[in-house]
């Protein structure tokens, strides 16, 4: 329950403003003056104080700096702009003119308590997920630590759940576009958990072949398939006592389904070819991209499961609807970008910034890393990055073939020079033509890449991945 702490030297207006707020479930305490405020109270111990301007003895704007914590809302009868103004100057969170209106005070104390307990809230999630060392409060996502940052409405939102979720043993489900940041989110509640000093054991669910994806999260015992020459516990009983953060879990096959529900509803682990269990306990997080719901509906994924794992949701928005946010992860990115090429700072021409803006970044969170990476290499201003260099006037615009496209062709070897392709081309019309005769192994062997970069691709291409033919 939130403290309100009334400053006013009129008995009848404190009286009714003090049953007013406590309708609304506040706990008030009042005082005449300044001076018997800060005799009877320990005022940084209130979540708000509203104090009339004029007092006897100290003006109620005293308060503003004998307050270190507490914000203050200043009434006063000359609603001037002139008195507002210097109410505010003074550090006031905000004025109110008298005679109040009843509603329009209780909204205002509202906002300024959510306001203030987001912006704590933020300013909590900030150490957790790394350390805070650049320029403007910006974050260090450089090798190692990383950090979320955000003042726009959708970011203090998520930070606010995230706090609320954290200490809770409860199941977790993160979703969100590809490259928005879910595994930061997954590190943030960890840290965050009683379990901190436990393991947080990261998994990829996408980037594990289907055939060792069983063996790879609950073990396996000696002789269980070809090529287990030994017992080997999984990664599940590798986070007892700590976190799992499964990644992309909307890829992971019917059969691990089957085993990972198991595990949140009994608490407990059969290795593959064991007949004996071993009780874990282990706190879920789980991310997609995906809609799980829609997946269900398909026959791709469990039902049961997915109830399972949607007992709190959490949505990571995309960086498109994070406003200004933008700019400040952009300049952000700069900063870390040249200290690690240990070039003197460089600042967003005013284009770039407006071009910044302007883009809808498909690519999210990652794909603004990209960018500054790349005009942080490539730029050769000693001060300023322009435009040109950020290459987003494209924006993705060049979409390749149709998923439902016919295509004719069949190998590599039959492109002509003439046909001016880009890469894309090139993967979506193999993709297309061989996932109905491979594997994504084999696909992704004939590709010349790893499996995770054939997944990475599909996902940003729009290409949904076959289930893998014998």
């Amino acid at each position: 329950m939130y403290r309100i702490l009334i400053v006013e030297d009129e008995s009848i207006i404190r009286m009714a403003l003090r049953k007013l707020l406590e309708r609304h479930d506040y706990r008030v305490s009042e005082a005449e003056s300044v001076k018997e405020a800060t005799r009877s109270y320990d005022i940084n111990h209130f979540d708000l104080i509203i104090s009339d301007l004029r007092l006897p003895g100290a003006p109620g704007t005293e308060l503003i700096t004998l307050s270190t914590k507490t914000p203050v809302l200043i009434m006063t009868s000359y609603a001037s702009l002139r008195s507002a103004v210097d109410a505010m100057r003074m550090g006031a969170v905000d004025y109110i003119a008298k005679p109040f209106d009843h509603q329009e005070m209780v909204k205002t104390v509202q906002r300024i308590l959510s306001e203030q307990s987001t912006r704590g809230n933020m300013d909590a999630l900030r150490p957790l997920a790394g350390n805070n060392n650049s320029a403007n409060n910006n974050a260090n996502m450089g090798s190692g630590d990383k950090q979320m940052i955000g003042t726009s409405p959708v970011m203090l939102n998520l930070f606010h759940q995230i706090t609320k979720v954290s200490p809770t043993s409860a199941t977790i489900l993160i979703e969100g576009e590809t490259g928005t940041g879910k595994e930061l989110v997954a590190r943030a509640i960890h840290n965050a958990s009683t379990r901190a000093s436990n393991s947080l054991i990261s998994i990829n669910c996408a980037a594990i072949p289907e055939n060792l994806i069983e063996s790879e999260l609950f073990g396996h015992e000696k002789g269980a398939f070809t090529g287990a020459n030994s017992q080997r516990d999984g990664l599940i009983v590798s986070a007892d006592g700590g976190t799992l953060f499964l990644d992309e879990i909307g890829e992971l096959p019917l059969e691990a389904q089957a085993r990972l529900l198991r595990v949140l509803q009994e608490g407990e682990v059969r290795p593959v070819g064991s007949t004996k269990t071993q009780k874990v306990n282990v706190r879920l997080l789980a991310a997609t991209h995906r809609n799980l719901h829609s997946r269900c509906q398909e026959g791709i994924f469990r039902e049961d499961l997915f109830f399972r794992l949607n007992v709190i949701n959490l949505q990571v928005p995309p960086l498109r609807a994070r406003g200004a946010d933008v700019i400040v992860l952009a300049e952000s990115l700069i900063a870390r970008f040249c200290e690690a090429n240990n070039r003197s700072f460089l600042q967003l021409s005013p284009k770039a910034r407006q071009l910044i803006g302007k883009h809808s970044w498909p690519g999210n969170v990652r794909e603004l890393e990209n960018a500054m990476q790349r005009a942080v290499i490539l730029c050769e201003h000693p001060k300023e990055i322009d435009e040109h260099l950020l290459d987003l006037t494209a924006e993705l615009s060049r979409k390749g073939p149709s998923v439902n496209a016919k295509h004719t062709f069949q190998h590599p070897e039959s492109f002509l020079p003439e046909e001016d392709l880009s890469l894309e081309d090139y993967f979506q019309r193999m993709v297309l033509d061989n996932q109905d005769s491979m594997n994504e192994t084999e696909l992704a062997k004939k590709l010349g890449i790893s499996r995770k970069c054939l997944w990475e691709r599909r996902q940003k291409l729009g290409i949904p991945r076959q289930k893998n033919v014998c």
